[in-house]
Parts: C-alpha cells; structure tokens; sequence
C-alpha cells in the first residue's frame, strides 16, 4: 500500500453501488436471465448456463460490455444491454431493492466528516436513476457516476474514480482517495486509478480471496466500518 503523510486526509470517496451500498439480492441474475430469454437463450440450456457463469465472473463490469462479450455483435448486444435495464429497471420498481445496512449511515458520517462521496456504477445511467429514486437517494452524495460519464469505459478501466478525483477537486493527490466495492473489478479499478485505499466489502458478489488477488488493501464485511477504516488509516 501506498504511504501517505500523516496530515494527507483521505477526502474523496468513491463507492460502488450493488453488492457494496446497495442490496441486491440477486437482482443482476434475474435481469440477465429475463434479457437472455429475450434473445434466444433457453433457461436451463449449457447456453444460458455458460452466459450465467460469465455475468457471475464479470460482476462490477460495465454490462453492455459483458454483453458485447456474450453476443459479438454489436446490434445484439445492444439489444440484450436494454432488455437488461429494462427488466432490472422493473424489478427496482417492484420495491425489490434496498440499502445495505448501515450504508446510509456511513455515507452520512463520512459527509459529515468533510469528506466528499461519489457513487458509481456498471449500470447504465437510467438504471442508476431509477435505484438512487427507490431508496431516496438522489441528494446523498455529490456525485454519481456510470461509465458514459467517464467516457464509456467502465471498471475494471480506473475512469470513474479518475472522473470523480477531476470533477470534485475532493483531494490533489488521487492516493487520498478511497474506492469500495465488492467485486474483483472494482478492486481493479481503484488499483489502477492509484487510490490510496481500496476497500473490498463481503456483501457482495465476491469473497476475499477473489478481492484480495485484485488487489485490495482491505476487506470488511461491509461499507459500514469504512468510516472507522479510514480513521484508522489518518490516525
């Protein structure tokens, strides 16, 4: 892990959605199963099977690029992309969506701490409008981010926690930056984008050895104890 100077505060934080702020409870299977059915791809085949393992694998990614994967050409793949957001879209709306426990809290503590919060997302921005109008959350942090914000790329690309360290001016070294998550890809991101912490959460697609191989200086069990991590690592 990178040092930093004891006076360095670890102002701008960048924090995943589903699986690390949000409960998912499965949600991103049950759409891509809905989206693959659209296509073709018959529920129970080795097809759907072997597309299911891939989403599984590809958890944080940007979805319309794990459907550029899944489907080659671009015109399916784009069709699957919105047949995905369309039956993830209903299923929020459906009230199938929910805070992690104690997210609200620590995103609160760390704002109230000073510190500037920035959400960020694989999904594409309708997706994340519609998640942040479920739970209440459009006025909670400063930023939000998907990958068409940051140029398109999504993670494991370090893009949107460089788009967020550019837009907020939070900090004037991208090491006073924290990034959460809980997939392999977020950890990818935050390495890459230079985060001086880079904070895996059990509460989420992946388990620590996966986080840790990616590269994460910390794994907790979940976003609640970043607030009490990061005074640790300023003490």
């Amino acid at each position: 892990m990178k040092t930093l100077n004891h006076d360095s505060k670890l102002n701008l934080i960048v924090l995943d959605m589903a699986g690390t702020t949000v409960a998912d409870g499965g949600l991103v299977e049950q759409a891509f199963s809905a989206a693959a059915a659209r296509l073709g791809v018959e529920p129970g085949s080795a097809d759907h099977a072997g597309k299911l393992d891939y989403v599984r694998a590809t958890m944080g990614e940007s979805k319309i690029t794990v459907f550029r994967h899944l489907f080659g050409e671009e015109t399916l793949a784009q069709r699957a992309n919105a047949a995905f957001e369309e039956a993830y879209g209903e299923l929020v709306d459906g009230g199938r969506i929910a805070p992690v426990p104690g997210a609200r809290e620590a995103i609160e503590q760390l704002t109230s701490e000073g510190r500037t919060v920035a959400l960020s997302t694989g999904f594409a921005r309708a997706t994340q409008d519609a998640i942040l109008a479920a739970l209440g959350w459009q006025d909670l942090v400063a930023l939000t981010l998907c990958p068409a914000d940051a140029g398109g790329r999504g993670r494991p690309y370090p893009d949107m926690v460089l788009a967020a360290f550019l837009r907020t001016g939070a900090v004037d070294d991208v090491r006073r930056t924290v990034v959460a998550g809980d997939t392999s890809y977020d950890m990818l991101s935050g390495v890459r984008a230079g985060a001086g912490i880079v904070a895996g959460v059990l509460t989420g697609a992946h388990d620590k050895d996966q986080l840790t191989r990616s590269g994460a200086t910390h794994v907790l069990g979940s976003v609640a104890e970043l607030p009490g991590l990061i005074a640790r690592a300023e003490a």
